[in-house]
């Protein structure tokens, strides 16, 4: 028997390969629903969908052709809604710089002209990169390496309004180490991350994936696709694994609110309520500081990392007016901290999928600055009103919308602050030298993306299948 912590997409997808390879699976979600932040609604009125968190996926690297993989095996191809990257929301993203929308170039040519809010021709960080010295480090700061190696501009306009948007963070803070691998490893390797670009483009002894391309992947390659969602909003995918794992025999509880983990060398015993559920292993798909509570009074060292790992709040109001206001088509606007604007974003929803006769924005808020500009008891009426007034103000949208949804995400994006890579070794290295029958899975653990969480579900459950 193996015990599924957590009924987000890492529990789901965990789940569901336990259960793909024979093994017999109960799944533990302390929550009345599954699917995670993964949530969509309808306004009632209107109609209207809105998407609470994640609401479209990547399709390049690994992670991305695993989970085209599993919409394969789910039957869920014809509910695929990709955005090709010819779209305008595919090709266009803006900044919110010095009180003006900028949008970012999006050809070879325009890195040889000077664009607002750019003082220089963005060609010129790349020289900067080529003939800058490398920093030897064990990390380093998303800001400060992107202003060392590309120029301050960068780090300020582009890569700190980027990391707003990857996980609502504060680049100063946020571990390039850890969320950008690859460039890190460049400076270190190469001197220059310009030069490590080019050279893996020209390696022909990459290690190729481990996942099996199949037909949806091809098609996107084939097609050019950015990013893609699914008909009937984001959460289309979390229900069809649900339905897949039930119909497989996954033993499901709702509401079970974890009170303890116990750890043997062979056994897992989790305390909810009277019951206790007991298996020979267990993955965790829990944030980390939930997982440090369970594991305090047995194992307080683990217990002691994981409750480091910090976690922000966002605020997310979904807007909806009548008719076609927005000037341009485009993914939306990010907006650097630099800018003291309590928004980190707003997505254009209704120019990457189709809504009918409807303008619909996501607007987010919060994250790093959570506590800067709100205080830990603001009403949904406060975020409501200041959404729509700063979205009215950028984007000259008149009136009120007609239908609107707000929500206080507390603790749901983990921050990779520097130090995160070696803490997350230290994590896993006491797991294995102590010989718990635990895996860590979710994005506290393994990366932001839900790509990146399906991936490290499929690699757990393989783990388990090979040790059972």
């Amino acid at each position: 028997m193996s015990l599924v912590l957590g009924g987000g997409i890492g529990g789901l997808a965990s789940a569901y390969y336990l259960a793909q390879g024979g093994q017999k699976v109960t799944l533990i979600e302390g929550g009345k629903r599954l699917g995670g932040w993964i949530k969509t609604i309808r306004d009632p009125t209107t109609g209207v969908k809105f998407d609470k968190g994640p609401r479209t996926l990547r399709v390049k690297g690994e992670p991305a052709a695993n989970t085209l993989r599993l919409i394969e095996e789910l039957g869920l191809e014809k509910k695929v809604l990709p955005i090709t990257l010819q779209q305008p929301s595919a090709k266009n993203r803006m900044i919110y710089v010095n009180n003006q929308l900028h949008l970012l170039p999006t050809s070879l040519l325009s890195l040889f002209k000077k664009t607002q809010p750019f003082s220089k021709p963005l060609f010129t960080a790349i020289i900067k990169d080529l003939i800058s010295p490398a920093k030897k480090s064990k990390d380093d700061n998303i800001y400060d390496f992107v202003e060392r190696r590309f120029g301050k501009e960068m780090a300020d306009y582009l890569v700190s309004a980027m990391i707003c948007g990857i996980c609502a963070g504060d680049a100063k803070d946020i571990s390039v180490k850890f969320l950008m691998p690859q460039l890190f490893d460049m400076e270190q390797k190469d001197r220059s991350v310009m030069v490590g670009m080019v050279k893996d483009m020209l390696d022909k002894n990459k290690v190729k994936p481990s996942t099996p391309l199949g037909a949806l992947n091809s098609l996107a390659e084939k097609d050019h696709w950015s990013i893609f969602g699914f008909e009937g909003g984001m959460e289309t995918f979390p229900r069809a694994l649900s339905d897949n794992i039930i119909s497989k025999g996954v033993d499901i509880k709702l509401d079970a609110k974890i009170s303890k983990i116990s750890l043997g060398s062979h056994s897992v015993k989790c305390h909810v309520g009277n019951d206790v559920h007991e298996g020979d292993r267990a993955i965790s798909c829990l944030p980390a500081n939930n997982l440090a509570e369970l594991l305090e009074e047995d194992h307080p060292i683990l217990s002691n990392e994981l409750s480091a790992i910090p976690f922000v709040n966002v605020a997310v109001v979904n807007l909806a007016y009548k008719g076609k206001r927005l000037q341009k088509d485009a993914f939306g606007f990010l907006i650097p901290p630099s800018q003291n604007v309590p928004i980190l974003g707003v997505i254009f929803d209704s120019c990457n999928f189709d809504a009918g006769d409807w303008t619909v924005l996501t607007v987010m808020m919060g994250g790093a600055w959570f506590n800067k500009y709100f205080s830990a008891d603001v009403k949904k009426e406060q975020l409501l009103d200041l959404a729509v007034s700063k979205t009215q103000e950028i984007l000259h949208i008149d009136g009120q919308p007609t239908a609107h949804h707000v929500s206080i995400m507390k603790n749901c994006i983990p921050q990779y602050v520097v130090g995160h890579y070696d803490r997350i070794n230290r994590i896993n290295s006491y797991i294995k030298d102590k010989n718990l029958p635990l895996s860590l899975v979710g994005s506290s653990f393994t990366g932001i993306g839900v790509n990146d969480v399906i991936l490290s579900a499929r690699k757990a459950a393989e783990l388990h299948l090979r040790t059972k």
